[in-house]
């Protein structure tokens, strides 16, 4: 009964998700001509149902995890918020870019940005697979231990630098320049998230201070 459960929520939020994602960029487009839009679409659902579908099978308690968005603390709702209007008012720029014209970015860079969005999709899955304990919200759970170990050996938060390569390359794929600044706000809202997570890691997860000396950089090598 949980499995069929889990895969029924899955399911749900899955479809809700396309819906949405749909309007935000074909009524401003105003057309379903748009094919970048189409490309985006095709880049993020079709891997997000073959990483769903091997979660349901082999790891169902990380799937319910990761659609749990039930966020406690107040920092990381204001980020969810910020994260929400961000996306919305992108892809919104984005279709009003495309119905007119207003500027033009070359296939070849659409090509590349397809790519870094894979990228960090793969990179993704590869945190999922090194980190059973992967939730949506800033929480510790009952007998969680520090990953030290793959990505986690190189960055704090390896799952953040993958979703900025993803959320940075969206307005380059959608083959919009204006939206570029909307998006260039995730950056911001990622370190919020970040600071706010690592002071509750540091206080309820026993070892976390002795990763942060272990681990120096948190989202970028020899950066930050």
């Amino acid at each position: 009964m949980k499995a069929r459960h889990l895969l029924k929520t899955a399911l749900f939020k899955f479809v809700i998700g396309f819906i949405m994602l749909g309007i935000l960029l074909f009524f401003p487009a105003g057309s379903f001509t748009f094919w970048n839009a189409w490309l985006f679409i095709s880049l993020l659902f079709l891997p997000m149902i073959a990483l769903g579908i091997i979660l349901w099978l082999k790891a169902p308690d990380l799937l319910e995890k990761r659609l749990n968005t039930k966020e406690r603390e107040t920092e990381q709702k204001e980020v969810i918020a910020g994260s929400l209007i961000m996306f919305i008012l992108g892809f919104v720029l984005a279709g009003l870019d495309f119905r007119f014209k207003w500027s033009m970015v070359p296939d070849w860079v659409v090509i590349i940005a397809s790519i870094v969005f894979l990228a960090g999709y793969l990179l993704y899955a590869e945190v999922m697979r090194e980190n059973a304990y992967l939730s949506r919200t800033v929480e510790v759970q009952e007998n969680q231990t520090v990953i030290d170990t793959g990505l986690y050996g190189l960055v704090r938060h390896p799952m953040y630098f993958a979703t900025l390569l993803m959320f940075l390359s969206i307005p380059f794929i959608l083959g919009s320049l204006f939206a570029v600044p909307i998006f260039l706000i995730y950056p911001f809202l990622i370190i919020k998230r970040i600071m706010n997570e690592e002071a509750i890691l540091a206080e309820e997860l026993a070892g976390y201070k002795e990763y942060q000396k272990k681990v120096n950089y948190r989202l970028l090598p020899y950066i930050w």
